[in-house]
């Protein structure tokens, strides 16, 4: 009876023995293949292009001095009728042409104790804007805009309010192609780093798309708009 237990014994603790060297050898293989397969590299895929704008914006804003108010409000409707005209002369339909109230300033009232009287009482300054899809025939009017100055209305510029914009609008009808174009040239740079390090690229990790942006191509020629997107992908790598 006793030689029996021995036996029963022995075999169990064989038995153990065996389980445990085989869960310590899947144990120690399934490390290794985790190890392996956790082995990656991060590359970046650029696509950069350049599109001509789709929409311009362009306020024409305009100045005008006097002492009587009457007489400034007709001088600021008749320079916006001449405006307009200008504007339908040289292609930029009605329904692109918007016109902002005009901005009436007392100086007087901002004299402030000063007994310096100003020539003019009264200042005025109003806005017309272009908002048309036709770029071409609006830069074309542009240059011409000192025929205006000619026949006496005074232009500002240079300020925000009167600040030229170009506007693309396609950028969803792009994104499909830059996306694609980006990723691959990032697995172009994975496969070359794989190669060079004797490895196997493998599938994708994680992958981020970075944000698209949207600049001028340069500061003459903002109707020129680059359109750029970088995409970040981290691969699996083999032996």
């Amino acid at each position: 009876m006793q030689q029996n237990s021995r036996a029963s014994a022995f075999i169990l603790g064989a038995f153990l023995f065996i389980g445990l060297s085989s869960l310590g050898f899947l144990l120690g293989k399934a490390a290794i293949e985790y190890k392996r397969y956790d082995r990656s590299v991060t590359v970046k895929g650029l696509s950069e292009r350049e599109y001509d704008a789709d929409i311009v914006i362009w306020p024409i804003q305009f100045t005008a001095a006097g002492n009587d108010l009457e007489t400034l409000y007709g001088s600021m409707e008749n320079n916006t009728s001449k405006i307009k005209a200008f504007l339908g002369k040289n292609a930029i339909l009605p329904e692109e042409i918007s016109f902002a109230a005009p901005a009436i300033t007392d100086k007087s009232a901002q004299q402030y104790g000063s007994n310096a009287r100003p020539e003019f009482r009264y200042t005025a300054s109003q806005t017309v804007t272009v908002y048309s899809k036709n770029i071409p025939a609006v830069r074309a009017v542009m240059g011409s805009l000192s025929e205006l100055g000619k026949q006496g209305i005074v232009f500002t510029g240079g300020n925000y309010q009167s600040q030229t914009e170009y506007l693309f609008t396609r950028l969803n009808e792009i994104k499909p192609e830059m996306i694609e174009e980006a990723t691959r040239k990032a697995r172009e740079v994975a496969q070359k780093f794989a190669s060079d390090s004797q490895s196997r690229l493998g599938k994708i990790k994680r992958a981020s798309q970075g944000q698209f942006s949207i600049n001028a191509r340069d500061k003459n020629n903002p109707h020129i708009k680059k359109v750029r997107v970088v995409s970040t992908i981290e691969y699996y790598l083999s032996d």
